[in-house]
């Protein structure tokens, strides 16, 4: 298989130094030429993850978006999802026949609430069964320090998920193989809106037997969203105590790693969102979700009093403090 790897950031840069490590030649796209240069030349990424080093003969790094895809047969798209829409805007309709299209964003897009396959499969006409998603817990710093971390690969292909996850595995790396790919999905882009609760809460000064039971109700909450964004999808064998659900919920929301939590952690000091976002000077997934999440639940149908609470104080600037009193009353 030639990977193809499409983003530069912390993440992408992560699984490009998994593939590198297993003797794996990428063909890897970033914008920056400047960027590209000092990796070529350093053998490091300047911006992102600059303990992690490459052997340059194992890269071919462009900024021809057009170029890394039609010369690669699994493509993993690395990008924040609010950036997909101007990523992909020069490719054809029939970019993607044929390969193989791995998610990298736990994020929804923004403008259209998508996840990743939906606007795949409506922009470029792609094949549900051609589509997969690689999640954690997995943060990207402690794979450039090749401590042991979990992916999981989901798709309803379970074989094709299963021959692309044996890539990537290796000694400080171990692979799960999953079908539930729009249940996967959306638990990545709740858990990024209760890490980022996590973080207010923080911030606010709340202690560690609070936050225990609010990542508790999260997780409940979360559950009861993916089992009605799946609708009639097979849930038979699913655990929702799985890696790929509670597992990322719990290391977003504890770890210092997390962005979500970070910046949450900003808003709960009294930063304003535009602030925070500046110090941050990374991408914090959960911000935008909550919006997008907000709007889907009432779609669906679903019951999300804590992340709506997330929302109103990111978007309808509600006190931090008067928001998690709120959510106070809510906790079992």
């Amino acid at each position: 298989m030639q990977f193809g790897i499409i983003g530069s950031g912390s993440w992408a840069t992560a699984l490009a130094k998994i593939l590198t490590d297993n003797d794996h030649h990428i063909n890897w796209w970033i914008r920056n030429t400047t960027t590209i240069n000092y990796l070529q030349q350093r053998r490091h990424n300047p911006h992102y993850l600059t303990n992690a080093h490459f052997d340059s003969s194992q890269l071919t790094v462009s900024s021809s978006i057009n170029y890394v895809v039609e010369n690669s047969d699994v493509l993993i798209i690395a990008v924040p999802s609010a950036y997909i829409h101007d990523v992909l805007s020069t490719l054809n309709k029939d970019a993607f026949k044929n390969k193989k299209n791995v998610s990298a964003i736990k994020g929804l897009l923004p403008d259209s609430n998508q996840l990743l396959n939906e606007f795949l499969v409506k922009e470029f006409d792609i094949k549900l069964e051609d589509y997969f998603a690689v999640l954690g817990p997995c943060h990207a710093e402690e794979v450039a320090a090749e401590k042991l971390s979990y992916l999981t690969f989901s798709g309803i292909d379970e074989t094709m998920a299963a021959e692309i996850a044996t890539h990537f595995k290796n000694e400080y790396l171990n692979t799960v193989v999953n079908h539930d790919i729009m249940g996967v999905q959306y638990a990545a882009v709740l858990k990024n809106i209760y890490a980022l609760g996590a973080g207010i809460a923080h911030g606010l000064e709340y202690g560690d037997n609070f936050l225990s039971v609010y990542i508790a109700n999260s997780a409940n909450e979360m559950v009861r969203f993916v089992r009605k964004a799946r609708l009639d999808e097979d849930s038979t064998g699913l655990n929702y105590a799985a890696s790929a659900y509670l597992g990322d919920l719990l290391v977003t929301c504890y770890s210092l790693y997390s962005r979500n939590r970070t910046f949450g952690n900003m808003i709960g000091k009294g930063y304003s969102v535009k602030s925070a976002q500046l110090e941050l000077n990374m991408v914090a997934e959960g911000y935008n979700a909550s919006r997008c999440i907000h709007s889907t639940s009432r779609e669906l149908g679903a019951s999300v009093p804590i992340a709506d609470s997330i929302y109103d104080i990111l978007w309808q600037h509600v006190p931090a403090a008067e928001g998690f009193k709120k959510i106070e009353t809510l906790l079992v």
